[in-house]
Formats: C-alpha cells, sequence, structure tokens
C-alpha cells in the first residue's frame, strides 16, 4: 500500500556508506521500494549538493556510485552518512491505491466520525503496512480497514469494526 520514502519536498531514496576502493566510489544503502532505481540516473542530491552520475554497479547484492568529481577515497568518505534525494517530480510513479509513506505520515485517521490520532509512523511488516496511530494505536494498511485515503486532505478514513 505504501512505498518507504521519506520527505515531501525532495525524495530520499538512498544513504550513503562507506567508501569502496581508491577511486572515490561509495556503497548506497538503498530507501527505497523500487529496484533499479538508481540504475538510469545522470545526476542525484548528496546531502544537499548535486552531483553527476558517472556509474552505478551492482557486486554481490550490493549498489555501488561514482558521482562525478569524486575521485578518492577521501571524497567519498565525507559524504558518508548523506542521504540521496530526487525531486519529488522525479520519483517513481505509483499504481492506484499506491501511496508514499512520507505522504501517510502527518494524516489524521478517523473510524466512523471518531478521531483515532495521527499516523506518526508506517511499520513494514512483510505481510502488510501498518500504521501507528500517535506511537499508541496500531492500524493494519489492508483494504478490509482503510475505508479511504485523501491525501490532499491528509485524512484516512477505517472500519471501526474491522481493526
Amino acid at each position: 500500500m505504501t512505498k518507504s520514502l521519506q520527505s515531501a519536498a525532495d525524495v530520499i531514496i538512498g544513504k550513503v556508506g562507506a567508501a569502496r576502493g581508491l577511486d572515490g566510489t561509495v556503497r548506497i544503502i538503498p530507501l527505497t521500494d523500487f529496484d533499479g532505481r538508481f540504475d538510469a540516473l545522470e545526476k542525484i542530491s548528496v546531502g544537499g549538493k548535486i552531483f553527476g552520475v558517472e556509474a552505478v554497479k551492482h557486486i554481490g547484492g550490493q549498489l555501488f556510485m561514482k558521482f562525478a568529481g569524486v575521485d578518492s577515497r577521501e571524497d567519498a568518505r565525507a559524504l558518508t552518512n548523506q542521504f540521496l534525494t530526487v525531486d519529488r517530480q522525479d520519483a517513481a510513479p505509483l499504481a492506484d491505491g499506491e501511496f508514499y509513506t512520507f505522504d501517510i505520515i502527518g494524516c489524521e485517521v478517523f473510524a466512523d466520525d471518531k478521531r483515532l490520532g495521527t499516523v506518526t509512523n508506517v511499520l513494514k511488516t512483510g505481510s502488510n503496512d501498518v500504521f501507528e496511530i500517535d506511537g499508541k494505536l496500531l492500524i493494519p494498511a489492508l483494504k478490509s480497514v482503510v475505508r479511504s485515503i485523501d491525501i490532499a486532505a491528509k485524512k484516512i478514513l477505517v472500519d471501526a469494526n474491522a481493526y
């Protein structure tokens, strides 16, 4: 139901890990549900600074990237723990009924006319997502429970008898 991305203005798609080798290549920790998201990138924001993408490699189940102007192990280390972001307009398209996690967080949740609280987190359980409401209440993000989601109004309606 939701896709794991974090910010409303710039969409976080990954995080820079450790340097690999001496040429400035870095390991990337993907923070997106879209496989192959990095393969076609020509530029990306790393910690708020735009870099050209020189190379993307998949080695042993891990992802590595080489950025333009990052040409040494020291340059690469300076980027460690920085988030990789793209403009929201460049975010991967979603199918009907799918929402980005950052759009769900902050929505008010109602069961009939009763306000239950605000979504503060979306937990990934493997089988389905779970909306955490004010850090207290957990509601499964299932079609049998969630009646409607209105991102523009920041409002989610749930079936009071289904959770």
